[in-house]
């Protein structure tokens, strides 16, 4: 009864951070689409193509620095072994200097940021970016291991998306050519902030903490694999933008780039449930509970893999709007944009998987990572210079990179998820038959507003956007959600009234 009533807490913690982040995701959403208008329409597919690959090295750098702090931290607080603060702020010292390397090297070599573009003397201070990006994933990651998830949402989904929309618009007219690179810069700010001050609330300044070399250096050791696969996770949804930079030019990188930040909407949804995973994993693990860890990573795969495939039906239908909302010349990237939402709900499975194998097979994990963006890279070379070849337009030509991965990522899936499930000994896999038919539904719906005329574009994405969620949401309720899914949407009071 101990342990039911244990699972029971662990679903209803992990539903209520599921609760928050889809709230972030519909702020994030409201958020995005104001950005992509500004971006699009005043400083045009170029700038934008340029300024895609500067943050591209820039959130590289970035993530490397975290050192795999992001997950990692939810591990090493869980051993208990010393008092949080003072793990906690091991982790920033650690990731502060490893983000000040990096940033010291692109500010001496900024030329690696802007490889088809000249340097004026203000992209020398994009680096920067990185200590604040680094130190605020460090101190998310640390305020989500004591179930504060309100504070990533905040950062990540409110302050950070409305500063760079609204700095994008007021800086242009101080700069056409690095409006959009100071109001990143801005947004990196304003997030850190926003991230830093919460955490400094919840742990406090760190009393009677001396940093100890060895200690540090042996977190970093151990924290190798999960930076590489962290890295190589972060490397699947970014390094298709450099290989189309080394293929095309800058206009088709920002409309690819364009495509992808649509995309990190529905993406959002599963890599803002690690933090809340992450713990709940841990303390299971810690516990030997393992059957526990195989239902929650069921659990949470249905309810990323719902959520995401209902959210591509109704982007990916009605695409040239979504992405004519950027301006005429951003519907040729639509689609990309259908291949890209694609691969974010085949990949939901290996990304739930990972969330547990990070901890009881992390090698093996990595070599999967590596297996996966080797052939995601092989695949887009071969699609690129194999559609080259037989001289098809250039517009088709650069979507083979989005072709490549949902192939790369789906091979993923089936690999980490079938090593997780005989390492657990129980089925982990999400996948149930009420997908295919909300699919099904919610496509046939989708597709009879498609048909209207290209006059009535504005009624395809005003209503059918809503009316093919409504459909898709309506059968995934009806058919696919069980007592324990329906805990996503329980409201406080009944939670309480539930633990009394």
């Amino acid at each position: 009864m101990a342990t039911a009533a244990a699972g029971e807490d662990d679903i209803a913690a992990l539903a209520k951070g599921g609760r928050t982040n889809f709230f972030g995701f519909l702020l994030r959403l409201l958020a995005r689409i104001p950005f992509l208008f500004i971006a699009g329409r005043l400083y045009g597919a170029d700038e934008l193509g340029r300024f895609a690959l500067a943050i591209l090295v820039i959130e590289f750098a970035a993530q490397l620095a975290t050192l795999g702090l992001k997950r990692g931290l939810a591990q090493q607080l869980s051993k208990n072994e010393r008092p949080h603060v003072h793990i906690v702020w091991d982790g920033l010292l650690i990731a502060g200097i490893a983000s000040a390397i990096a940033a010291a090297i692109l500010a001496a070599l900024p030329e690696i940021m802007f490889p088809n573009s000249g340097i004026n003397g203000l992209e020398q201070l994009l680096p920067l970016s990185i200590v604040g990006i680094a130190w605020s994933d460090v101190s998310l990651a640390a305020l989500a291991y004591r179930h504060n998830v309100a504070a990533t949402v905040r950062a990540r989904a409110v302050i950070e998306p409305w500063t760079i929309s609204i700095a994008a618009g007021l800086l242009y007219f101080y700069s056409e050519r690095d409006g959009l690179i100071l109001a990143y810069a801005l947004s990196m700010l304003a997030a850190f902030l926003a991230s830093i001050i919460p955490f400094i609330r919840e742990y406090g300044w760190p009393r009677d903490w001396h940093p100890a070399p060895a200690a540090l250096f042996a977190l970093t050791r151990r924290n190798v694999p999960l930076a590489a696969a962290d890295a190589i996770e972060w490397g699947t949804r970014n390094v298709d933008r450099f290989i189309l930079g080394l293929f095309f030019a800058p206009s088709i990188v920002g409309i690819y780039w364009v495509a992808q930040q649509i995309v990190t909407l529905p993406q959002k949804l599963k890599t803002s449930f690690d933090p809340i995973l992450g713990p709940v994993i841990t303390q299971n693990l810690e516990a030997g509970n393992t059957a526990a860890v195989a239902a929650q990573v069921r659990q949470v795969g249905f309810w990323i893999i719902a959520a995401q495939a209902g959210i591509a039906l109704a982007l990916a239908i009605p695409g040239e709007a979504v992405m004519g909302l950027a301006g005429k010349e951003f519907v040729a990237g639509t689609g990309a944009l259908a291949f890209l939402l694609a691969a974010e709900v085949v990949a939901a499975t290996a990304v739930v998987s990972e969330s547990a194998l990070i901890y009881i097979a992390r090698h093996r994990n990595l070599m999967i990572s590596l297996a996966t963006i080797a052939v995601q890279i092989l695949l887009s070379f071969a699609f690129i210079l194999g559609m080259q070849e037989l001289k098809l337009p250039v517009a088709l030509q650069a979507i083979g990179p989005a072709l490549a991965l949902p192939i790369a990522l789906g091979f993923a899936s089936i690999v980490k998820a079938r090593l997780l499930s005989r390492l657990l000994g129980a089925p982990v896999s999400p996948l149930r038959w009420a997908l295919v038919w909300a699919v099904a539904v919610g496509g046939a719906v989708g597709y009879l507003f498609t048909l209207l005329p290209r006059s009535f574009e504005w009624l395809e994405l005003g209503l059918g956007l809503p009316v093919i969620l409504l459909s898709y949401g309506t059968v995934i309720w009806l058919k696919g959600f069980t007592k324990d899914d329906r805990v996503l949407f329980r409201k406080k009071s009944q939670e309480v009234e539930a633990d009394d």
